[in-house]
C-alpha cells in the first residue's frame, strides 16, 4: 500500500501473534511512519507511558524515523528520539484526522499528531525517550541489521564471525540469535533452514556454506520488506506463500512428505520448528507427531497488517 494512503495501517500482527515480529514488519512499519511524520511538526504529543506521562511532545519536529533490527527510534528536533518495540502485541497506526482509532484507546501509549496524521503506538512495553547519541545503548549488542541500507561486505563478514562463533549451536535458534545478526523471527528461520535442505537442529559448524546462509536470510528479507504480503515461494497467493512454516501435517510442496513440528529451545525462547524430513536431513527430534506443539503459534493468516483498506526473540 502506498505510505500516502487515507487509511488506517497497523503494524505488529503482519507476521505474528504471540511471537515477536518479523525484522522486516518492523523494516516496513519505519518506513510508512517516516513517510507520514518526518519534517513535520507535531500539533499533539502524548507519551501515555508511566515513566514518560510528564512529557510533551507538541512542537517538536520529527526529523527520521529509524529502524534497527526490530527496534524502532523516532528522532526528533530537540535532539532526543523516542524508542519503541513492538515485542508480542505492539503496533503502530496511522490515521487521517477525524478516522476512528481501531484499538481502544485505553491501549494507546503514543501519540504523535501532525496537521494531517496521527500515528497511534497501541500496546508498545518497551517505550523510552532518550538522546538520540544514546541509541546504541539500546541496539550496540545486536548483530549486524539484515536491513540496513547500508549493508555492505564489512556487515557480512561481521555476521559471518559471529554466526561461525556459534560452531556447537543448533542452526535453528541462531538464525534467531539477535546477537548474531538482527532481523529474523520464526517465519523466516524456518524457511531459510528449508531452503538450504537442513534440519534445524543441525549444527552450524555443519553448514556447508554460511556465507551463503546469511546471504539468503537477508535476500528473504529484502525480496518482503516493501509490501505487506510475505512470501518465500514467489507465491503471494494465501496458504501459498511458505515452504514449510505453519503447514504441520501437510503435504512438502517438494517431495509430498507430511511436515513436521517440534519445539526447538529452551523456556521463553522455545519456538515452534516446521521441517521436511526427506527435504531436510540432519538431526531431529523423534518424528511421533504432525500437529503443533503446545508453545505460543502464530497467526499469520489472519494477520491485519497492513490490510487494503488501511495504510504494522528477544532483541
Amino acid at each position: 500500500m502506498d505510505p500516502g494512503s487515507t487509511d488506517r495501517w497497523t503494524g505488529a500482527a503482519r507476521a505474528t501473534v504471540g511471537l515477536v515480529p518479523e525484522g522486516d514488519t518492523v523494516y516496513l512499519t519505519g518506513k510508512r511512519l517516516r513517510a507520514a511524520l518526518s519534517g513535520r511538526s507535531l500539533v499533539r504529543g502524548e507519551l501515555r507511558h508511566p515513566r514518560l506521562v510528564e512529557h510533551d511532545l507538541a512542537g517538536r519536529t520529527v526529523l527520521d524515523v529509524a529502524t534497527v533490527g526490530k527496534h524502532l527510534f523516532t528522532r526528533f528536533d530537540d535532539g532526543r528520539s523516542l524508542h519503541s518495540h513492538l515485542r508480542l502485541d505492539g503496533s503502530w497506526h496511522l490515521y487521517r484526522p477525524g478516522m476512528s482509532w481501531q484499538r481502544p484507546a485505553h491501549q494507546a501509549r503514543a501519540v504523535l499528531e501532525t496537521a494531517e496524521r496521527t500515528a497511534v503506538g497501541f500496546s508498545l512495553h518497551d517505550l523510552e525517550l532518550l538522546p538520540t547519541s544514546e541509541e546504541p545503548r539500546l541496539v550496540g549488542h545486536l548483530g549486524p541489521d539484515l536491513l540496513d541500507p547500508a549493508w555492505d561486505e564489512t556487515h557480512a563478514a561481521e555476521a559471518l564471525r559471529r554466526f561461525t562463533a556459534r560452531g556447537s549451536s543448533e542452526l535453528g535458534p541462531v538464525l534467531l540469535e539477535q546477537r548474531v545478526m538482527a532481523g529474523l523471527g520464526n517465519l523466516y528461520k524456518t524457511e531459510v533452514c528449508f531452503l538450504l535442505g537442513l534440519s534445524p537442529w543441525t549444527l552450524v559448524r555443519d553448514v556447508s556454506d554460511p556465507a551463503a546462509a546469511i546471504a539468503l536470510a537477508r535476500e528473504l528479507l529484502l525480496r518482503n520488506a516493501d509490501r505487506p504480503q510475505q512470501s518465500t515461494t514467489g507465491e503471494l497467493a494465501r496458504d501459498r506463500q511458505t515452504w514449510v512454516f505453519e503447514r504441520a501435517g501437510q503435504r512438502c510442496r517438494r517431495c509430498g512428505t507430511r511436515i513436521r513440528t517440534a519445539e526447538q529451545g529452551d523456556s521463553v525462547y522455545a519456538r515452534i520448528a516446521y521441517w521436511c524430513p526427506r527435504c531436510q536431513p540432519g538431526p531431529s527430534p523423534a518424528l511421533t507427531a504432525t500437529t503443533t506443539p503446545r508453545v505460543a503459534r502464530s497467526a499469520r493468516a489472519s494477520r491485519p497488517f497492513p490490510t487494503r483498506e488501511s495504510p504494522g526473540s528477544s532483541g
